[in-house]
């Protein structure tokens, strides 16, 4: 009884007890909710009073927008009416110009169709007046000129024949004058050097004792070397020096470079003159394209090929009546340019045509033709222009002149030619007939090559020796000698020497 009654009152105190704490979470939970609520409310009413501030900020925004653009509109509606109003007035000053110039160009119409009928009228006028004279005169116009011009030549016939006499003369002294005139200064601008009788150079060595040694056991060196070169070595007296006697510049500047090179080795045979003359060859080989560039530099002409540089340097060695051909072509390529500039042609065109006008004579003595003729041949190789070859082919006067720089190149030459001291005859004479006596042993085919010495007093002709036995050398010795007799004029008698030479050689391994 007392347990049940502890349990039914335990029971009664947990239902009172969760019937309470329900209460009571109810009324937190509705106190709580009225708190959100309210929270929630007053967030909603101020965003409805921001929302109707940002409005109405905005509505003003915009009128004031509305009105500044209506206000812009005004003011650009007032420009254009402005500009419209000036465009106007500028349309109407340029009508009435317009007008203006209408009735100005009718006005100029008006007074040239007035002239035109003057023209008219005085050219009527004029041509009855002149018939009205042909009448009266029984003359036409045309004949009354030529009676009027015959009376007037009749009556001063004397008078206008001594007057062109007069101009004629004043004209010829003028320009005989000026051509004095532009011939003196081109002379003077260039000083030339004078021509020398020299067919000898000479050696010098350290000591006589030299002189036994390059003549050799029973002369076997100097013959070598005379054979070799072509030229008269001559050893005499002359103390520490010996002798080359040529007259062709050549074959005597190979000998001294020869010989000036046996002298300083000190060995000196044979062989070694052999090789002595190679190595002189090679070396005027050397000179001769520095002399042309040096000559090609001098004058101020560039871009000819190398081997036509070559060519001109050769002139170097080349004489003509004593006057180096080199050196004589540099004038005139000097002369040229001075008269050139003085007179107005192209200076470049001629300074070029005189320096290759004697090109020819380098290979004269080796190729058939008049040097002139040769140089045409060796330009025209070379592509050289063609207004430079119509320059330099008139100046013996073989072609006609075709151009100013071909008189110019003629004058110059004749100029370099003819001042004093230029040239000496008796050099070219004396060289002219050694070289015809070397072309006629040269003639026959069985000779190698000639060589004249003792001053075209001896002849010593090599031959090939496999064209040639020594009856045959004999026979030729013969027939050249008679050859020399009828067609040379010489004083005295002339020495033919033939050498029949056979080496062989072979190399042991």
């Amino acid at each position: 009884m007392g347990i049940a009654l502890i349990l039914g009152i335990g029971v009664l105190s947990l239902a009172i007890g969760s019937v309470s704490g329900y209460a009571i979470r109810k009324s937190i939970a509705k106190k709580q909710l009225d708190t959100a609520e309210g929270k929630a409310e007053k967030l909603v009413d101020e965003a409805e009073k921001k929302s109707k501030e940002i409005v109405l900020e905005a509505k003003n925004k915009a009128v004031g927008i509305l009105e500044d653009t209506k206000r812009k509109e005004e003011e650009r509606e007032k420009q254009i009416l402005r500009t419209e109003e000036r465009l106007e007035k500028r349309e109407s000053v340029i009508d009435s110009k317009m007008a203006e110039i209408d009735r100005g160009r009718a006005a100029l119409e008006k007074k040239a169709e007035e002239i035109r009928n003057i023209r008219k009228e005085v050219e009527q006028i004029k041509e009855q007046e002149l018939k009205r004279l042909e009448k009266i005169a029984g003359l036409s116009q045309e004949a009354a000129k030529q009676i009027l011009l015959q009376l007037t030549e009749e009556e001063n016939r004397d008078l206008v024949a001594k007057r062109m006499k007069q101009l004629e003369a004043a004209g010829s002294i003028e320009l005989e004058k000026k051509a004095r005139d532009i011939m003196t200064q081109a002379i003077q601008k260039y000083a030339g050097s004078h021509a020398a009788d020299v067919t000898t150079s000479t050696v010098a060595i350290p000591s006589d004792e030299v002189k036994g040694r390059i003549i050799g056991r029973e002369g076997r060196n100097i013959k070598a070397l005379e054979r070799l070169t072509g030229i008269e070595i001559i050893v005499d007296d002359t103390p520490e020096a010996i002798v080359i006697s040529g007259f062709d510049p050549v074959r005597r500047e190979i000998a001294r470079i020869a010989l000036e090179k046996l002298v300083s080795d000190g060995r000196i045979h044979p062989t070694k003159i052999e090789e002595a003359v190679e190595f002189a060859k090679s070396e005027i080989n050397n000179k001769v394209r520095e002399a042309g560039e040096a000559a090609a530099y001098d004058v101020g002409v560039a871009g000819l090929d190398p081997k036509l540089v070559s060519i001109l340097g050769r002139l170097r060695y080349r004489t003509s009546y004593g006057q180096n051909a080199l050196l004589h072509s540099l004038e005139v390529a000097h002369l040229s340019g001075a008269l050139a500039a003085e007179l107005g042609a192209d200076v470049n065109l001629a300074k070029r045509a005189g320096l290759l006008h004697d090109i020819g004579k380098a290979v004269d003595h080796e190729v058939q033709g008049t040097h002139v003729e040769i140089g045409i041949k060796i330009l025209e190789k070379f592509k050289i222009g063609k207004e430079i070859i119509n320059a330099m082919k008139s100046h013996h006067e073989d072609y006609p002149f075709e151009s100013p720089e071909s008189m110019i190149i003629s004058a110059a030459d004749a100029i370099s030619a003819s001042r004093p001291g230029a040239r000496k005859d008796t050099l070219e004479n004396y060289l002219k007939r050694l070289g015809e006596l070397e072309g006629v042993a040269n003639s026959f085919e069985e000779v190698e090559k000639t060589y004249a010495i003792q001053a075209g007093r001896e002849i010593r002709v090599f031959v090939k020796p496999e064209k040639v036995d020594d009856l045959g050398a004999i026979k030729l010795a013969r027939s050249i000698a008679d050859k020399i007799e009828k067609e040379l004029k010489y004083p005295g008698e002339i020495k033919v020497n033939v050498i029949r030479e056979t080496r062989v050689t072979e190399f042991a391994r």
